[in-house]
């Protein structure tokens, strides 16, 4: 991996791999539990936008020193108490700015998270395509303890859980092992002690080898289908198969197929 030194920041480094295919953001404020303050948010943007914009295919977030994100940076959101609504709004919706700029990002998130993930943590592993957690990772929503509710990161977690097990979560603040998080729904992987940067990598690997057309063309049909009933959902999805299907890059992947040959998109053996 190569640093992106322009990209980097003094609490987020983002790096890529050789061939270009895979940008890693990584939060880098292990003192504070890599919570979100300003200059991580500002980062994970730019990182966001350079990835869409660039030939990779997979954004991997993840946190420095053993832990994912701890949520927002309390002592930077109280530098608002007793300014007017405009300063609270800016300061405390932040977290919803980079969802919505990761889910119309042409490329697959995913989330490596050891240590805690809480709070705004959990929204943004939440609303990542795929997570690979460390089987000793812990996740939570606690801000309930300061009087805050975890409202941003409530779209992403009710999107992945079942609604009653996601409400004990949001209202109690109690903090889940990795393996009921896993059982409600928010893991993709788990990984043992000592696997867990080999489970990370090799599923991005299987990632970043899919053809960039169906990863750009998938990711927006599953968001769009995700909310329509089920005959609206068919009806374009036959639209999207053809549209994927007609693509030069498909055309290439069956013609290599046959040939026993790798596509032209590239791959990683």
């Amino acid at each position: 991996m190569e640093e992106k030194t322009e990209l980097s920041n003094d609490a987020l480094r983002v790096a890529e791999s050789d061939d270009g295919l895979a940008v890693r953001a990584t939060i880098d404020r292990p003192e504070a539990q890599n919570s979100l303050n300003e200059p991580v948010i500002r980062g994970l943007l730019d990182a966001i936008e350079y990835a869409d914009e660039s030939d990779a295919r997979v954004l991997v977030l993840r946190g420095a020193g053993g832990t994912f994100c701890s949520g927002g940076d309390l002592s930077e959101m109280s530098g608002v108490i007793g300014e007017d609504s405009t300063a609270y709004r800016e300061q405390f919706s932040s977290l919803s700015l980079v969802v919505e700029e990761m889910v119309d990002a042409s490329v697959l998130t995913v989330a490596a998270v050891e240590g805690y993930c809480l709070a705004g943590g959990l929204g943004l592993a939440s609303a990542c395509e795929f997570v690979v957690a460390h089987e000793e990772a812990e996740f939570g929503t606690p801000e309930v303890d300061v009087g805050l509710f975890p409202a941003q990161a409530m779209a992403p977690i009710m999107r992945s859980v079942d609604q009653k097990a996601g409400l004990k979560l949001l209202f109690t603040g109690e903090h889940v092992d990795a393996e009921e998080a896993d059982d409600m729904g928010l893991v993709t992987e788990l990984a043992p002690d000592g696997e867990f940067d080999e489970r990370l990598d090799g599923l991005v690997d299987q990632l970043v080898n899919n053809s960039p057309v169906l990863i750009d063309v998938g990711k927006e049909a599953y968001y769009t289908q995700r909310d329509m009933g089920f005959q609206e959902a068919l009806s374009y999805l036959r639209e999207i198969i053809t549209i994927v299907a007609m693509s030069d890059a498909t055309e290439e992947g069956i013609n290599s197929f046959l040939m026993d040959e790798d596509p032209d998109w590239e791959v990683r053996e």
